[in-house]
């Protein structure tokens, strides 16, 4: 029996069935998003696909009746195939307040979906499950932001290496690929999943037309990883118009393969930058539609090349950063910084009382004191002490380093550690 994993998610779901007459679960296609709402909703739930073709017809032939819930749960999988399903749970729910009623799944994000225009406001939360952490797959608790912006920090954390932190990445977190155990096979499963998304899924949201251009567009995007988003610059390898271009990557948001990170603003410095930052949303998945091997990314260490390694790694990263972020979702927003001046900062995380921990990404198991040189001027120049602020540097080695006033150099693997 293949394993399941207690994803960190599960508590979000449960007090959504407690507290909201319809909670969303988005993630993109094999996530787990199936496995997720068995376990919050154990037996008590109704469950039905969209994924099987007759239940699908029939919820397209009458979506009213097929909707009516009474005591029960109704899960309904992959609600994005039959949107007209949300204009009738909209009526149920508004004539029956009960909280708990439906369980939705959808491997599409569909507040952003042009053809479900209700978004049940005050009726509905909505849960992103991402592909598995590694603290999911180890089982351990999402505390890492707690704990950096407490400032406590375990003082060593070892066998996590640039070799075995990129070997984490290579495997990705989309379970079914976390279970093959060969190079090959987990490259095939990553093979199979970008053509069924491309050739199949993307029909549920999307009119696609120039299909060889889309295929283009992933490999493209996917270098373009953890890079400033610059629409002109990708046209400009494409011959697509400006709107077909933009089309194409809400297209592939919406369907979780990629995401972006939107600027931190807060200031009135002139300077600043306003572009948001796109990174892939599964490093193995990232690294399989480039055609990279992870000998080759290590080995770039040696040659000076250290593009790869630092894409991948801060992918990584920002996966890693991101799943608990939505865990704490009402406590923490990621943001990151770059202004016209070249200072960046690869996350700026601020929670709602105002903290702010900074965090950059280094793929070398080395840290110099300027490294912190953009958060250093961004703490004395922009926060001013006007709210607390700690910086950090992740990086491939062992110890944890203060640099004084706020500043620490943190093993990468503390991300996941306990």
């Amino acid at each position: 029996m293949a394993q399941e994993y207690t994803r960190w998610q599960i508590e979000s779901v449960q007090r959504g069935l407690q507290n909201r007459r319809v909670s969303v679960i988005s993630g993109a296609r094999q996530a787990g998003k199936t496995t997720l709402v068995r376990q919050a909703a154990g037996k008590g739930g109704v469950f039905r696909t969209l994924d099987d073709k007759t239940t699908m017809m029939l919820a397209q032939q009458d979506p009213r009746e097929f909707v009516k819930n009474r005591d029960e749960t109704l899960v309904i999988d992959e609600i994005q195939k039959v949107p007209d399903l949300m204009p009738e749970i909209k009526l149920a729910v508004d004539k029956d307040n009960r909280n708990g009623q439906y369980l939705l799944t959808g491997s599409a994000n569909i507040r952003t979906l042009p053809a479900i225009s209700d978004s049940l406001a005050g009726r509905i939360t909505h849960i992103r499950l991402r592909p598995l952490t590694q603290g999911e797959i180890m089982g351990c608790r999402p505390q890492f932001l707690e704990m950096a912006f407490e400032g406590s920090f375990p003082m060593q954390i070892k066998n996590y290496d640039k070799e075995a932190i990129f070997d984490l990445a290579f495997r990705g977190g989309y379970p079914e690929a976390v279970r093959l155990t060969g190079t090959a096979e987990r490259k095939q499963w990553f093979s199979d999943y970008i053509e069924s998304l491309l050739e199949r899924d993307l029909r549920d949201i999307e009119n696609i037309r120039r299909q060889d251009a889309l295929q283009d567009l992933v490999k493209i995007l996917a270098s373009w990883s953890s890079k400033y988003m610059d629409n002109a610059k990708i046209g400009a390898k494409m011959s697509l118009t400006k709107q077909t271009l933009e089309t194409y990557i809400n297209a592939l948001e919406r369907m979780f393969i990629f995401e972006k990170v939107p600027p931190w603003i807060k200031t009135d410095y002139e300077y600043i930058g306003r572009k948001p930052k796109l990174y892939a949303t599964d490093t193995g998945l990232m690294a399989a539609i480039l055609g990279w091997k992870q000998a080759d990314v290590l080995n770039s260490f040696e040659t000076a090349d250290t593009d790869r390694a630092g894409k991948l790694m801060e992918t990584f990263v920002f996966q890693e950063l991101a799943a608990q972020v939505d865990v704490g979702h009402y406590d923490y927003s990621l943001r990151q910084y770059r202004d016209y001046k070249h200072r960046e900062i690869d996350f700026l995380i601020e929670r709602t009382d105002g903290a702010i921990l900074g965090v950059e990404v280094k793929a070398s198991s080395s840290v110099s004191k300027d490294d912190f040189a953009s958060q250093i001027w961004f703490k004395n120049t922009i926060i001013k002490g006007k709210m607390p602020y700690k910086g950090l540097v992740l990086y491939s080695g062992e110890d944890t380093l203060s640099f004084g006033n706020g500043m620490w150099a943190i093993p990468i693997a503390a991300l996941w550690g306990e």
